[in-house]
């Protein structure tokens, strides 16, 4: 179901709830919003209305990925980045790493399977932008 973006800033600073199998449909309303807006690179959970750590982002020809409690494991290279946010009004300057290790949780019938991958570049920085948004970070 496509979900409204949420712009309340103390909604979006609170960090997310683990999330849970029961959790799926968080995943499909990521993914019907993304598909609904223009130049969504990312979204988190908290930015339709849910309090869960669930993030999806443009995975390029396979898709909307979809990752649940997603955490930053290793970081390399930082750089400072300018990113918009479509739950914001404004751009920030924050530091981001060219090459990150993220552990995190797909579902696979029915159930949470833990996962770790190594990301680098753009995907990098998408994730770590979604990521911070389920710690209740404002970027």
């Amino acid at each position: 179901m496509i979900k409204e973006l949420v712009k309340d800033t103390d909604f979006l600073a609170k960090p997310l709830a683990p999330a849970t199998a029961d959790d799926a449909n968080i995943a499909e309303d990521l993914r019907d919003t993304m598909a609904s807006l223009d130049n969504c690179a990312c979204l988190a959970a908290n930015q339709i209305g849910y309090d869960k750590a669930v993030i999806a982002y443009d995975a390029g020809s396979r898709g909307v990925a979809i990752m649940f409690n997603p955490q930053v494991k290793q970081a390399m290279i930082p750089y400072l980045a300018t990113e918009s946010c479509l739950s914001l009004s404004y751009d920030s300057e924050v530091k981001r790493f060219k090459r990150i290790i993220v552990a995190y949780e797909e579902l696979v019938d029915g159930k949470l399977v833990a996962r770790q991958k190594k990301f680098g570049d753009w995907t990098a920085e998408i994730i770590q932008h979604a990521v911070d948004h389920c710690a209740g970070l404002l970027v």
